[in-house]
């Protein structure tokens, strides 16, 4: 059976007994399934030593930490057991060739905005006046050809994302207002779903490269900044649409989540245990959406597409096969 992720939403103590992980607090004290767990998501305020993380470390299990705030604050990222050398080479001289980085940094970008207009290609099918946007989303990924900067791929993309967020005064069918991205903190009930599931699949993406030989410190489209897992922020890009945006939608459209679910706190709005909940269920069952891959000729879920992904870019960097990303075909 396939490892899946383990979310606590309350504050407490993980403890190791035995070759057992034990989660306790006031109000209970419960087993870890520890055997099928790939990675811990700690969502409240959580205390854990020094003899758990070692237990941990030697199963390969990775530990996300969120604040009492909802914002991701770090991770525990065991000593990686899948090491290549020759990778390690190949990934840092395809960082300091311009040519071979800006390659890939902008297959991460046009997948990101192809996936966009299929996004949108759903709500124009039902009617919603979003084909200009489209339009003018695939008018951006066509200007990726003649540019040659990090600088100039990362601002085109963020005006591209400006342009979709313009089409949720179309979309959106719930009374939640939002007029523009706002961050740190974010200001309203659909900034506060963005941050929030951003942040999700930001941790989701950094475990599945451990399970690779990649190195996550090393990026192409983000600068590879220290304290930072800046490759998983790479390959989060084109998944995006497919799993943070339709997540959002979904909840949204449908009321599944409500006014109720947040709290207005730091000048922000931020998401409530209940709220934090319903979201995590929702992000979590995305991950579990299978879908029948066209080349393995197999379901796989969206969470091994993540994988997938890293496989195809390790074939590129060890020069096996030129990179294409992800893009949605569904």
């Amino acid at each position: 059976m396939q490892r899946q992720s383990f979310y606590i939403n309350q504050s407490g103590t993980l403890k190791r007994k035995n070759n057992t992980v034990w989660f306790e607090n006031e109000k209970e004290k419960k087993a870890l399934p520890i055997n099928n767990i790939d990675t811990l998501y700690c969502m409240g305020e959580t205390t854990i030593n020094t003899k758990l993380l070692t237990y941990l470390s030697k199963q390969g299990i990775i530990i996300h930490f969120f604040n009492y705030y909802g914002y991701y604050t770090g991770s525990f990222y065991p000593k990686e057991s899948l090491v290549s050398g020759s990778l390690l080479v190949n990934q840092v001289k395809y960082y300091i060739d311009n040519e071979k980085r800006t390659f890939i940094a902008k297959q991460f970008i046009k997948a990101s905005l192809f996936n966009l207009v299929r996004l949108l290609e759903h709500y124009r099918k039902h009617s919603k006046n979003v084909k200009e946007t489209m339009e003018k989303i695939e008018k951006f990924a066509l200007r990726l050809d003649n540019i040659n900067t990090i600088v100039e791929i990362m601002n085109l993309e963020g005006m591209a994302w400006q342009e979709y967020y313009k089409t949720f005064r179309e979309i959106v069918t719930n009374d939640f207002e939002f007029d523009k991205r706002t961050k740190r903190p974010p200001e309203n009930e659909i900034n506060c779903l963005i941050s929030f599931l951003n942040s999700m699949l930001y941790t989701s993406v950094l475990s599945e490269i451990y399970h690779t030989q990649l190195n996550p410190t090393i990026s192409y489209l983000h600068e590879p900044f220290e304290r930072r897992f800046s490759l998983a922020l790479d390959l989060s890009e084109m998944f995006k649409p497919l799993i943070v945006q339709r997540a959002i939608l979904k909840l949204v459209n449908k009321k599944e989540i409500k006014g109720h679910h947040f709290r207005k706190e730091l000048k922000g709005c931020l998401l409530n245990e209940n709220g934090r909940r319903l979201v995590i269920k929702e992000f979590d069952n995305r991950l579990r959406l299978t879908i029948e891959h066209p080349e393995l000729k197999r379901r796989v879920s969206h969470r091994r597409l993540i994988r997938i992904e890293c496989y195809k870019l390790i074939k590129h960097l060890l020069g096996e096969k030129q990179y294409e990303a992800f893009r949605m075909w569904w």
